[in-house]
Parts: structure tokens; sequence; C-alpha cells
């Protein structure tokens, strides 16, 4: 057994584990809160309102935590491949609510596995490639329940969106990290 867990890794634990927690118990009722956002008019307003935040809070963070042009190019470079994916994925707005509820997860997991690594060393090999599996596994699980909770349908393609929101979330969340020249002590620069 590795060395005891961290408070960061307490506190990464019980964040991923909320998190996951209200994506599987949202299944219910998230259609019917659609439906009702969309009736209203209000479901592509608050999806661009959540995605413009997103992307001012990456852009910040970015920005905030080194100096140079470099943190600032890569971040505007993630929000210009999120919001290309945001805009021309071709599937519905709901369907583009994957988008942030598994690209939080997959950030949250990538965090946890990589906390793990530095404080044992036998830990997690490829955080950021484990951290897309584990997405992709609980995204799958996520479609699973849903073909068999009345009024919703398993879709293959959402199974896609979930583990393509990993893959961006992870990515994005490398290339910020390499911008800002943020490292793990005891890991030379790339």
């Amino acid at each position: 057994m590795g060395p005891p867990p961290t408070t960061r890794e307490r506190r990464l634990w019980i964040a991923t584990a909320l998190t996951l927690t209200a994506i599987y118990a949202s299944i219910p009722f998230a259609g019917s809160l659609a439906a009702s956002l969309r009736a209203s008019g209000l479901l592509a307003p608050a999806f661009a309102a959540l995605f413009v935040l997103a992307i001012a809070v990456t852009i910040g963070w970015s920005v905030r935590r080194a100096s140079g042009p470099r943190p600032l190019w890569v971040a505007l470079a993630v929000a210009t491949v999120w919001g290309m994916l945001f805009v021309r994925l071709g599937v519905s707005a709901e369907e583009r609510g994957h988008l942030f509820e598994y690209g939080l997860l997959a950030l949250l997991v990538h965090e946890l596995l990589r906390e793990r690594r530095k404080i044992d060393r036998g830990g997690a090999a490829h955080p950021a490639v484990l951290a897309v599996l584990a997405t992709a596994a609980f995204g799958w699980v996520d479609e699973a329940i849903q073909g068999v909770v009345p009024g919703r349908v398993y879709d293959l393609r959402d199974v896609g969106v979930n583990a393509l929101a990993g893959v961006v979330a992870v990515a994005s969340s490398v290339a910020l990290r390499w911008a800002t020249g943020r490292r793990e002590r005891g890991t030379p620069r790339a």
C-alpha cells in the first residue's frame, strides 16, 4: 500500500465522487429540465453563457499563472478548440451539455491521478491517458443507466461525446500546464 492520501487528494476524491453522483442522479429528470428550458427559450442562452464563463475562467487562470504571451496564446487556442467543438459538433444542446459534465469529470480525475503520482511514484504512470479512459468508462455507464430508465435512451453517440469531452479537457489541461510552465516537483521541463 502506498503513502496515505494528501488533503488535496482527499478533496479531489470528494469532488470527483460528487460530480459523478450529480451526473448520474440527474439522469431521470435531465430530459424534462432540458425540455422546459427549451420551451421557455432559455436552453441555448444557458449553454452559451456557461460556455463563455468556462472560456473566461480558462483564459483568466492561464494569464494569471505565468508571464509572457505563451499562456495567453495557448489559452486562446484552447478556447478556439472548445468553441469549434461546441458549435460544430452536430449534436443537440442537451448532448453539448455532456461536454461540460464530462470535461469537468475528466479534469478532476486527471488532477486526482496526478496528485497520487506526485505522492506515490508507483502511482498512475500515465495520468492523462488513464483520466480519458476513466471518463469514457463513466460516460458509457451513464448511457447504460439511461438505457434502463423510462423516458431515456442508450445512445452510442453520447458515449463518444463523453469520451471526446474527456480527451479535449485533459489535452487542454496538459497544454495549459505546459504554457504556464507548471510542472511537478522533481520533473524536468519539457
